[in-house]
């Protein structure tokens, strides 16, 4: 009997799910306002201490870690590294972004001895995804990217009957903030297009042009991280993504021609997501979770536009909704999968097809730069 939780750090909600594997039993499923989390990262802590009280020692929780850290306790991490998973400037940090509150959080779960919380890998720490995939790359997946695939294999492998390591599929998750799409390739992640560093989603812009880069480094008196939460789908709309919700965007999006672009931008974003994936992976499925997954419009939008893409090339793949048993997000879960595996739950499969035990470096480590500027990096960054 394995009792495990895991925790995923989005960027509207921090939700938490756990399950006890025998008997099958949901012993927490909640979502606390994100903004509520930067104020006081110990309501988090306080959730857990109050399911172990009820529930009894809780033999894995997986916690929220960033851009991920090597698998290993918390207790064992280093305030080298959780910067690393959360890094910022100091203008930032003044500015007290909700990377400051997660950072934190960090810290009191490493200061939980009464918890027996791990801290996991992004993708880019994954032995399974080829060095040169890497290169000048840091967000090919945050760690909470790596619960979302977790979920979809175990819905691949139950749905069809096989192994994990016969599954082959492209995990998307379409946030608030970012869309990221992940390549699984025999069982193994080997590749993504995630956040900062993918097409555009619904705040951010994705990746951006190298020349825009330079310009806005040269022109802002602070390049801050706030900069990369605009110019997605929202912006190019024209519309102010906080006070328009995602579900009268979607539906505004029918009506108004400016709108509708914005729309545009975020549909064909995911197909090129999702295309610029298929040299590293034949996927047999897509899976399409994270906060737009939920409105059924802007779901069939994005399973048309999908299906319509590869058909033109001669091929079909099947489109569905990643499912969960969570009201939480769907990556709480597979979260919680995770720390079943580590603690040798049911899934303890999974984690070993993932490799997750062998992840390691840091998130710096494939940038190919002279190394004096690699070092300046850490300069200004490494709080």
């Amino acid at each position: 009997m394995v009792k495990a939780i895991g925790i995923d750090s989005g960027t509207k909600s921090m939700d938490l799910f756990g399950f006890d594997d025998e008997a099958g039993e949901v012993i927490v499923d909640a979502a606390v306002d994100r903004n509520r989390v930067t104020e006081n990262p110990a309501i988090i802590v306080d959730i857990l201490r109050e399911v172990q009280e009820e529930y009894g020692k809780i033999d894995a929780i997986v916690g929220p870690c960033g851009y991920g850290i090597p698998l290993k306790l918390a207790r064992e991490t280093t305030d080298e590294e959780i910067a690393l998973a959360t890094f910022i400037s100091e203008a930032d940090v003044r500015r007290r972004l909700k990377i400051v509150g997660l950072r934190e959080l960090m810290l009191l779960l490493r200061e939980a001895e009464d918890l027996n919380v791990y801290f996991t890998p992004g993708v880019i720490h994954l032995p399974t995804v080829p060095e040169w995939r890497k290169a000048n790359r840091i967000d090919l997946g945050t760690a909470d990217k790596v619960f979302t695939v977790a979920l979809a294999m175990v819905k691949e492998a139950e749905r069809k009957g096989i192994p994990y390591s016969g599954t082959n599929l492209i995990a998307v998750e379409v946030g608030f903030a970012y869309t990221s799409a992940m390549a699984v390739k025999n069982g193994q992640i080997v590749d993504g297009m995630a956040g900062t560093a993918g097409f555009p989603g619904y705040l951010g812009m994705g990746f951006m042009d190298g020349e825009l880069a330079y310009a806005l480094a040269n022109s802002l008196d602070d390049f801050g991280k706030l900069t990369l939460f605009q110019g997605g789908a929202s912006y190019i709309a024209g519309i102010d993504p906080f006070s328009i919700s995602p579900e009268e965007f979607v539906k505004l999006a029918k009506d108004d021609g400016k709108v509708e672009k914005g729309y545009k931008a975020m549909i064909e974003a995911v197909v090129k997501d999702v295309f610029s994936l298929l040299p590293s992976t034949v996927p047999e499925s897509i899976y399409i979770s994270g906060r737009f997954s939920r409105i059924p419009e802007f779901f069939e939008d994005v399973k048309r536009a999908l299906e319509d893409a590869f058909e033109s090339y001669g091929f079909s793949v099947e489109v569905l909704k990643l499912e969960s048993r969570a009201r939480a997000k769907e990556a709480a879960e597979g979260s919680a999968i995770i720390a079943n595996g580590i603690a040798g739950g049911e899934y303890r499969g999974l984690v070993e097809a993932l490799r997750l035990r062998e992840s390691s470096g840091s998130i710096f480590d494939w940038v190919k730069l002279k190394e004096r500027n690699k070092l300046r990096i850490f300069e200004k960054l490494i709080l």
